[in-house]
């Protein structure tokens, strides 16, 4: 019963701080005249980031290694087959050059960076994570300098400018929330799980993943309604970037991770690369340039098989 109520808990909290931070960052791009995708990946990426990099550093940590990297891998595949999918479905996003020349690739690379590293040797090294850190450190100097929007913005009418002291405390409130909300809803599903007894690798990638990347969904879901696309898509590429250079890099310099669930490296690591790629065809076809509810259908789907056959 108490992990019910801390799950409940946990989502009010969620939701809360995904429209604190939302406030934040788009009186933050209009403050710093900065184009929405660029704060969207960077400010509101990091911040929804960060129940990853706190599960992920502790877990690891702790000696649960297999709950360090499901929780990021899961968080992956649930930001694109679950998050984008639900956020496509609630309303079409019209995508530019940019997209495919520069954010997806450095998703894709950030992915296989990762791969390479940890599915030989089954273990993600101090070194590693420093090249990791670094590689992020080289995308966010060139993505503040020279990245343009790269999502149509509908310009909605809500797009006021808050005093700094506003802000600041829009972006203090909303992490915070986040961070709360998330250990909540952690503590509250993972609680669940063990009670049914299910295993480590499982736990992570499924339902600490899910938890993890609800800041993600709240943050999106709010941008949508918004119409601030700009936002609700550099927000996920972003998160997925971050999750693996920042949350992996760090984690892994504090601490070196080693696999213990070869299930993670035959299965799950697959799942996030197939599911990363499937997103360029997506945005090409049928009609260029494009994601709609369609293409939202066939992420859930794509999802929804990847726990079944998980859990299973």
């Amino acid at each position: 019963m108490l992990d019910i109520l801390f799950i409940a808990l946990g989502l009010v909290l969620l939701i809360a701080g995904g429209n604190w931070l939302l406030k934040a960052a788009v009186a933050l791009s209009l403050k710093l005249n900065i184009p929405k995708i660029v704060i969207g990946m960077t400010v509101v990426s990091f911040a929804t980031s960060a129940p990853e990099l706190i599960v992920s550093v502790n877990a690891a940590l702790e000696g649960f290694p297999d709950l360090a990297l499901g929780n990021v891998v899961g968080s992956n595949i649930a930001n694109l087959g679950l998050v984008l999918a639900i956020t496509v479905i609630l309303g079409s996003i019209e995508v530019r050059k940019s997209f495919y020349t520069t954010d997806w690739p450095v998703m894709m690379l950030a992915s296989f960076l990762f791969f390479v590293f940890i599915y030989f040797d089954g273990e993600l090294q101090r070194y590693e994570g420093f090249i990791m850190v670094l590689v992020l450190f080289i995308f966010l100097v060139y993505l503040l300098r020279f990245q343009k929007t790269a999502v149509v913005d509908e310009l909605p009418e809500d797009d006021v400018p808050l005093p700094l002291y506003k802000t600041v405390l829009f972006l203090g409130l909303g992490g915070l929330a986040l961070w709360g909300g998330s250990e909540l809803l952690i503590k509250g599903a993972v609680g669940l799980a063990t009670f049914y007894g299910v295993s480590e690798r499982v736990i992570a990638v499924t339902i600490v993943s899910i938890g993890t990347s609800i800041p993600e969904l709240a943050a999106s879901v709010i941008a949508v309604l918004k119409k601030e696309k700009a936002i609700s898509l550099g927000n996920l590429i972003g998160s997925n970037i971050f999750n693996l250079l920042a949350v992996l890099g760090i984690t892994s310099i504090i601490t070196p991770i080693k696999v213990s669930d070869q299930g993670l490296l035959t299965n799950d690591i697959f799942w996030m690369l197939g599911t990363s790629f499937l997103i360029l065809p997506l945005v090409f076809l049928p009609k260029g340039l494009r994601l709609g509810w369609k293409d939202g259908a066939i992420l859930l789907a794509v999802y929804v098989l990847f726990v079944y056959l998980t859990i299973t």
